[in-house]
């Protein structure tokens, strides 16, 4: 376990005087330093408000990051320097940047593999552009003692001189809450490619509203939970933090930095259009595809299934290099490498499962493809949903069912409902048993007022934004939703939309509290499916909207309880904080529509085609509305006597596993060299499904930088990985992201006109890029 200590990411900041403070606190005490440098493994312990906090152990005479009382105490600094958070200058660059966030985001959810945008991108582009803007805009300097001095005050307006660390939060912050996305536009793309239907502009406004708005009013009252507490740390915030407070409190120290950001940005925008478009064999290259080209068919159908992955929904991609950033992305180099490992641990038994149910044949899995997540007959065709949920309201016609026959699901989108029912059973376990004393105390503070964060402590010279501001937000959310239910075209009845909220409600602590401790969640979308299934039975578009609104609020309030708790480490006033992230949200909701439009109007063949391609896929929409339709036939499908009754109940099985787990915790705290406590099952089982739909020849890659970052710069040069890590990652995402903008409307066909790259040994005519051509791809 001492090992697994030492490889647990500190994830530093970029300076070592801001990241840990003053040296001499530990420096002064000369034992401690000769035992750190004895034994680096040994750690102390010290009483924390009433509580055993131990303290990190030391490597090389610098702390080890491990918990989030270590980050609070060695990692983010107190400083706190009181410059304005609102300016004209960081609204406009948190706009701008807002609108090309959320664009991006809209783009990566109808592509082969959903990826997010980096938030260190953006900090980093805003930084740029932030100082750009203070050094050549006109100042009220320029004017002082001229006949134009009449000009200062508008001068001032415009550029308020240095660009300081709190406006540059909150540019960043409208930016980033801009870039979340939301799922209501998603179904507005499923209704306008499965139901023919074209969603009035005001349900689509007060729907993306209510959604957007409804999850942010929860996490405010959720605050003392899921913010001010150490514990509660959104490790994947970290960078950002650290890289606020290197830029703003190390002056001399950035032009390293910055060079290295600008250089790696431009190196990787220079090379997304290689892998991405001139030569796509990079994103998925494989020696055993490219050994199986002249195998006898049932040789390559194998291979296809295990090795591939280039193209969407191909094969599982093991041991598949990918060269593509924009896939590859960033997120290993900040998750904690316990929740890597939990989710290594998923993803060795998610190969061997979907392989075994595949080749075994379970539910039927040979008469459909390996992977997909869209539905069938039992003949393998695609399913006719439409001659079975009839117009205008898409009710089930069980005339037409029992004619058409109940849809099929392929046996790894199977797979994966199990594991997402597993991975719901088992968060809701370990939130109880594991971490229920946590949640009393937190409220106990809360109650007291005695919170012993010091970052909150230090926030407490700004007036808090009042908890009856966020129940207005609910109000004002909740009305826009009852309109649009009320208006639209949802189907929705009014106590189901309702009972969606309560639901979404409920289940926001449970996920918050895991995200927030190790940087990943649980997709519980599935649970809110299963109840919209067994409260709107046959009616697969109001299932749709129940899952949105109950959902949303729950993935809404991770996001914004992220950034609260960035605003609590950088001291930013809560009241600046709440307009923030209101307008940001208000502006990604807009900006998602547009994008959404125009990209379901120009590829809505390929979105429909289970297969997609490797530049677009509507594997996010398809599974949307597989969901929707499978669940609206819960009884006949999921019931004692349906094909997949095991789904609905892994999530008690999940529950049960879990509580099994904590027994044995409680009993054997460590299993070897193991702390049983660092298993985490949910982690667990939600990986090991991991694979069941979209391209998977990055995931390889993935891991290796993961390991490279967390393991090897981490640990044997710790030094530039303190300084340039989390900006290296940005850099790298920034640059991909960027490209992917330009070409997704310049030559993949956003725009509606398609310009694909000359045929070529990289970039192949026929069949799937990595020369994986079983299962009928050259057909």
């Amino acid at each position: 376990m001492a090992e697994l200590q030492d490889n647990l990411p500190s994830l530093p900041g970029l300076d070592e005087k801001a990241a840990y403070g003053d040296k001499s606190a530990y420096e002064k005490e000369p034992s401690l330093e000769k035992e750190a440098a004895l034994d680096s493994e040994r750690s102390s312990s010290d009483v924390y408000d009433g509580e055993v906090y131990e303290k990190p152990v030391y490597v090389n005479g610098e702390p080890v990051i491990t918990t989030g009382k270590d980050v609070s105490h060695h990692l983010v600094d107190l400083r706190d320097d009181g410059d304005p958070p609102f300016t004209f200058r960081s609204i406009v660059l948190g706009t701008m940047f807002g609108g090309l966030g959320a664009a991006l985001y809209q783009i990566y959810t109808f592509k082969p593999i959903d990826e997010g945008i980096s938030t260190v991108f953006l900090l980093l582009i805003i930084y740029s552009f932030g100082v750009f803007w203070s050094t050549f805009f006109p100042k009220r300097s320029w004017v002082e003692n001229t006949r134009y001095q009449w000009l200062g005050p508008t001068l001032d307006f415009i550029n308020p001189g240095e660009f300081r660390l709190k406006e540059h939060v909150i540019s960043t912050i409208v930016a980033s809450s801009a870039s979340y996305g939301s799922s209501s536009v998603l179904n507005f793309a499923v209704q306008r490619l499965y139901y023919d239907t074209q969603v009035r502009a005001t349900t689509a406004v007060l729907a993306t509203f209510s959604t957007a708005v409804f999850g942010y009013g929860i996490v405010g009252l959720l605050r003392p939970l899921t913010v001010y507490p150490s514990e509660m740390v959104y490790w994947g915030n970290l960078p950002t933090v650290s890289i606020f407070q290197a830029l703003h409190f190390d002056t001399s120290a950035n032009s390293k930095r910055v060079r290295l950001f600008w250089l790696a940005f431009a190196g990787m925008f220079i090379w997304e259009i290689i892998p991405s478009y001139i030569f796509p064999l990079l994103n998925g290259f494989s020696i055993f595809c490219l050994a199986s080209q002249h195998a006898k068919p049932s040789v390559q159908d194998a291979f296809t299934n295990i090795f591939g992955g280039a193209d969407g929904n191909e094969g599982l991609g093991l041991f598949s290099l990918s060269f593509d950033w924009q896939y590859i992305g960033s997120a290993y180099m900040s998750l904690p490498l316990i929740q890597q490992v939990n989710s290594w641990v998923g993803l060795f038994f998610c190969y061997i499962a979907i392989v075994a149910i595949y080749y075994s044949n379970t539910w039927n899995s040979k008469a459909f493809p390996m992977l997909s997540s869209s539905l069938f007959s039992s003949n393998g065709s695609i399913y006719h949903q439409s001659a079975v949920f009839t117009r205008p309201d898409f009710h089930l016609n069980h005339t037409a069912l029992s004619e058409v026959g109940l849809p099929a699901l392929t046996g790894s989108n199977a797979w994966a409902g199990l594991m997402g029912s597993l991975a719901i059973g088992g968060l809701i376990a370990h939130c109880i048993f594991f971490w229920g004393p946590y949640v009393v105390t937190s409220f106990k503070h809360a109650r007291d007022k005695t919170q012993p964060d010091p970052h909150w402590i230090a926030l407490q010279k700004y007036k808090e934004a009042p908890w009856w501001w966020y129940v207005i937000l609910l109000l004002l959310a909740f009305f826009a939703g009852l309109i649009s239910v009320l208006k639209g075209d949802t189907t929705l009845p009014v106590w189901s939309y309702i009972f969606a909220l309560i639901c979404g409600a409920i289940i926001t602590p449970f996920s918050t509290l895991l995200y927030a401790r190790m940087g990943n969640g649980i997709a519980t979308n599935q649970l809110f499916k299963m109840i919209a299934g067994a409260i709107n039975p046959g009616r697969p578009v109001a299932n749709l909207y129940f899952s949105m609104w109950s959902h949303d609020v729950v993935s809404t309030s991770i996001g914004l309880a992220g950034d609260l708790k960035m605003g609590q480490y950088l001291k930013i006033p809560p009241r600046a904080l709440f307009m923030t992230q209101l307008w940001g949200t208000i502006i990604g909701a807009i900006v998602n529509y547009v994008i959404m439009i125009a990209i379901t109007s120009s590829q809505r063949d390929l979105l429909l085609d289970p297969n997609g391609n490797n530049i677009w896929s509507g594997q996010t929409v398809q599974s949307l509305n597989s969901d929707a339709i499978t669940w609206s036939l819960a009884k006949q499908l999921y019931g004692p006597d349906g094909p997949y009754f095991i789904i609905p109940m892994g999530i008690f099985i999940g529950f049960v596993a879990t509580a099994g787990h904590w027994l044995v915790y409680k009993r054997w705290p460590y299993i070897g060299p193991i702390r049983v406590d660092q298993v985490l099952l949910p982690v667990i089982y939600q990986y090991a499904a991991w694979l069941y739909i979209g391209v998977n020849s990055t995931l390889t890659s993935s891991i290796i930088v993961g390991l490279v970052s967390q393991l090897w710069l981490r640990r044997y040069h710790p030094g530039w990985y303190r300084k340039y890590n989390y900006i290296l990652g940005g850099a790298l995402d920034g640059g991909a992201q960027v490209m992917i903008f330009i070409l997704s409307f310049a030559v993949f066909g956003a725009s509606g006109v398609s310009r694909p790259f000359p045929t070529w040994a990289g970039n192949p005519a026929q069949g799937n890029v990595d020369y994986c051509n079983g299962n009928g791809a050259l057909d």
